[in-house]
């Protein structure tokens, strides 16, 4: 025999090898349900942040004095001083006006009076674990954006993979063997297919695009990345940090009211306040554009300098001006909103039913891995129930900030354990559907009950009976499965 470099393999090797290869495909594949989970609710993230703070004040408009009046309030009351000022104008699904520092952030009235701290540990905690996956800021925007690459892969190589997907398209067979499961799979795949390529392409593109921008700039700017966004996003005047008095924030706000009344203005960002270079660019969203807006650039006396061009310059400035609403469907309101939340659930299916598929495969072959079908089924039902635990424990105050990430992570990777060790994905996934309707009608009817003087707000109602409704459909599909998940682990190869 032919002597190799490799070691005389031994079966246990082997095993506990093949053992690791299936938990790590199982992690990876973990990783990628719980962005579409997180990207599916992240949709209404600011319908979140004004259901976790219903008593802050709202407003369709505020002038341009009352925001000056507010800004120049939290201005002076930064210590140490800030390097940004904004101002979150009031939209329709936020109908709040926010200032913001490098530290703080405060609510303001339609008179320009501060009005409390603003506050969404649960929304921020969502959010962060959908761009990051809670992993410091450049490693985790990586990390998310390799998965995103890989979902594009996966979603063409495997339309490539069925000849007849498109043939098939409407041809559903309900069963609850495995041709029902890849129907559901393949179906979902091919209806929603420009959903889930679009949205894990710009997922990519967002995720990548700093990492990309550190390597241009090491390779061809010194290290200075702003070199490689400025042609997109325009570049800053030098910097002159010598003091001087606040800059004009009426003014700008006044001329684009004036000067482009079609246009909304969305942010007002001060740079380096309170120094001789500071200067303003206010972000201003343009109707019927996939843009997230243009900015529009002022000096220190609120003179107008232009435009950056995401509206009107190059053909790459407005394709990357449309990526992030591309992906977060902000473009369109509450219709568009709604059809991304259910091409999310969809995706979500999409990725559970394709594991669920390998493992009956299995099954009808011989070889079942129940352990690694628990497993599975505790990441797809364990990280709904997980986020509505934190949902609970930030309502209830008991938790926020890092917290609140334990609380996320810990509980996932407790209960994907245990469910490893049961080795029975139908227990499991009754058990973990039955947990995360009980800890979401909990959350909501607490936050109910705490803010019982706010029913008034115009989405607090409205967004927790959505809540309380999907916990009651959890609920019932639990007590529904017990009988089909057993029947299911029961069917022949088809």
């Amino acid at each position: 025999m032919a002597r190799t470099l490799w070691p005389r393999s031994s079966s246990v090797r082997v095993a506990r090898s093949l053992a690791a290869h299936s938990i790590l495909g199982l992690a990876l594949g973990g990783l990628i349900y719980i962005l579409a989970v997180t990207g599916t609710l992240s949709v209404f993230n600011r319908e979140f942040q004004r259901w976790e703070q219903p008593a802050a004040p709202e407003m369709a408009v505020i002038s341009p004095e009352a925001a000056e009046k507010a800004a120049t309030a939290v201005y002076e009351s930064e210590d140490p001083q800030t390097t940004h000022l904004y101002i979150n104008f009031p939209r329709p699904d936020l109908p709040r006006t926010v200032i913001t520092t490098d530290t703080q952030a405060f609510f303001a009235t339609a008179e320009g009076d501060i009005a409390g701290r603003e506050h969404f540990p649960w929304t921020q905690f969502l959010l962060d674990l959908h761009y990051y996956l809670h992993l410091p800021h450049i490693l985790g925007l990586t990390v998310v954006g390799a998965l995103g690459a890989f979902l594009v892969a996966l979603s063409i190589s495997g339309l490539l993979a069925h000849p007849r997907i498109f043939r098939d398209a409407f041809t559903f067979r309900r069963n609850s063997g495995r041709t029902g499961l890849a129907d559901l799979h393949n179906r979902l795949s091919v209806w929603t297919a420009p959903f889930h390529i679009s949205n894990a392409l710009t997922g990519a593109i967002l995720g990548l695009a700093s990492v990309l921008a550190f390597a241009i700039a090491a390779a061809s700017f010194g290290g200075d990345a702003t070199k490689v966004f400025s042609p997109v996003f325009g570049e800053d005047p030098p910097l002159n940090e010598s003091p001087a008095g606040l800059a004009e924030i009426a003014a700008p706000i006044a001329h684009m009211h004036a000067e482009y009344p079609d246009l909304k203005p969305t942010f007002f960002i001060l740079h380096d306040p309170g120094t001789a270079g500071q200067h303003v660019s206010v972000i201003a969203e343009h109707p019927n554009r996939l843009i997230f807006g243009d900015y529009y650039n002022f000096d220190a006396d609120g003179v107008y300098l232009g435009n950056t061009g995401l509206s009107d310059g190059t053909a790459g400035q407005q394709v990357a001006g449309s990526v992030y609403n591309v992906h977060f469907g902000n473009w369109g309101g509450l219709p568009i909103k709604i059809a991304y939340f259910l091409f999310g659930l969809s995706l979500c299916t999409i990725i559970a039913s394709g594991l669920n598929i390998y493992f009956v495969r299995r099954r009808a072959q011989g070889r079942p891995a129940p352990r690694l079908e628990a497993g599975w089924a505790g990441i797809v039902w364990g990280t709904p129930a997980t986020l509505a635990l934190t949902l609970l424990a930030s309502v209830s105050g008991i938790a926020e900030g890092p917290a609140l990430v334990a609380f996320f992570w810990l509980p996932l990777v407790a209960i994907v354990t245990a469910c490893l060790f049961m080795a029975d994905a139908a227990r499991c996934t009754r058990s973990l559907r039955l947990a995360g309707a009980a800890l979401l009608a909990a959350g909501i009817l607490l936050h109910t009950g705490l803010y019982a003087g706010s029913l008034d707000q115009a989405n607090l109602i409205p967004f927790s009976v959505c809540g309380l409704m999907i916990a009651a459909l959890l609920a019932a599909s639990a007590l529904r499965s017990g009988p089909r998940q057993q029947s299911m682990r029961e069917t022949p190869a088809e």
